[in-house]
């Protein structure tokens, strides 16, 4: 039983990363199971999915400091055209960091863009909270 809810927990924060992982399946299974609250699921996962996003904010306030290092993953134009899309967007575009190949991105650029944290912790709490909501109500609505 503890090891399903680390297991869960480890997968949502991954896959808040910049690394390719998902965690809605394995969220689903465990709320099908009847084993668990969903409460608790919902809580253990937002907590995962929201530190993973935090540091993903924190990679980017740290690494923008190199840009001009040759080895820096990131062109100039690629980080010139985040930051002019987060300048346009702003905060209330986290609320889109629950979504697929964009959300990850979009808490790094939050991180360059010197976003706060308490509010960034707040919108992307709701945002990838409700999300969780919606795959566990889906799940036991199917299953």
């Amino acid at each position: 039983m503890v090891f399903e809810l680390a297991g869960l927990f480890f997968a949502a924060l991954l896959a808040a990363t910049l690394l390719p992982a998902q965690s809605e399946l394995f969220l689903a299974a465990l709320a099908t199971s009847d084993r668990y609250s969903w409460p608790v699921l919902l809580c253990i996962a937002t907590l995962g999915n929201v530190i993973g996003s935090c540091f993903n904010w924190w990679l980017g306030r740290e690494t923008s400091r190199f840009e001009t290092r040759r080895w820096f993953p990131f062109s100039a134009a690629a980080m010139g055209a985040g930051r002019k899309c987060y300048a346009r967007y702003g905060w209330p575009s986290l609320f889109l960091s629950w979504v697929p190949i964009v959300g990850d991105p979009l808490t790094f650029a939050a991180g360059v863009m010197r976003e706060p944290i308490l509010r960034f912790i707040l919108v992307v709490t709701l945002a990838k909270g409700l999300r969780y909501v919606a795959v566990i109500a889906a799940a036991r609505l199917i299953f």
